[in-house]
């Protein structure tokens, strides 16, 4: 069976090629702040968990020598810039599902261990941020739609195809998270933990070349997009952790936007992998998590 991380890389190969080309390598995004007046809280063992929407393959500079092509201007590495002190362990996985979290992660060239081995009794802050990969929901919006379009352009063949499954996978990876948050908090009662929910990568309105969607399927992929972020909302209410709303702080900034935060279908070998954060996006987000633990 092939693994989730072996199966995301190969639809997004497929569909997007990869490109050295373009405006040269990418800047450093500028350094996170939260809110400048706002004294920073004292955490001493921060633990990030996540997929590639934490791990940001691909913005410079990247890990390469991992399956989890994790960057190291993220938003767990720019959080924890931020804070004086704080040790950081980011595990974040490019592929990571939730099942990651207790069960290693096996890839074309290599494995990582579970990403719970690294929060500790003493860990005191842990982000999270999965759900995307579950039940191979981003690798059916973004690899199976797009091949889907090709067949049908102007109708919405994946909403024919894939929105019956819809329902029943947002439950299930509400349901995951809770249970995640829960093993998190057994192996560090005292830690802070919030749940990182997703951007806006859809336009609310439009199409672009940028994502070859059928033009009757962005309302679709945009509410799978939407209620993905609000399973996160929900799982974070049940647990009683912390959400941190990167829905609303991304908007005007997906893929089709005029300054987007999202990469396109085109792979940039130093800005980031297709349909995958920017360098700017990873800054935004850093900003929210440090505003919510201030």
């Amino acid at each position: 069976m092939r693994s989730p991380a072996a199966a995301l890389l190969l639809a997004l190969a497929v569909l997007a090629g990869c490109s050295n080309a373009g405006d040269g390598p990418a800047p450093l995004p500028a350094r996170a702040t939260g809110d400048p007046t706002a004294s920073p809280a004292r955490y001493d063992r921060y633990v990030a968990l996540g997929d590639s929407y934490t791990a940001a393959p691909l913005v410079a500079p990247t890990d390469t020598g991992t399956i989890c092509l994790r960057s190291g201007v993220n938003y767990p590495a720019l959080v924890a810039e931020a804070l004086p002190g704080t040790a950081l362990t980011d595990v974040s996985c490019s592929g990571a599902s939730t099942a990651n979290v207790r069960a290693a992660q096996r890839g074309m060239t290599g494995s990582v261990p579970p990403q719970l081995d690294a929060v500790r009794p003493r860990t005191d802050l842990v982000t999270i941020g999965l759900g995307g990969n579950d039940g191979s929901l981003f690798a059916t919006l973004l690899g199976g739609c797009t091949r889907l379009a090709a067949d049908d352009p102007a109708g919405g063949p994946c909403a024919a195809r894939f929105a019956g499954e819809l329902e029943p996978t947002l439950t299930t990876i509400r349901d995951r998270l809770v249970g995640v948050v829960d093993d998190v908090r057994e192996r560090a009662p005292e830690a802070r933990v919030l749940l990182v929910g997703y951007p806006q990568i859809v336009p609310a309105s439009g199409t672009c070349p940028d994502l070859p969607l059928a033009a009757g399927d962005y309302a679709f992929a945009r509410d799978v997009n939407h209620r993905l972020t609000e399973a996160v909302r929900a799982a974070a209410e049940t647990a009683d952790a912390e959400y941190v709303d990167v829905w609303a702080a991304t908007e005007g900034h997906d893929i089709c936007a005029a300054e987007p935060w999202i990469n396109g279908r085109v792979t940039s070998a130093d800005r980031a992998l297709a349909y995958h954060p920017l360098a700017a996006e990873q800054l935004a987000v850093a900003d929210l998590v440090l505003e919510a633990i201030r």
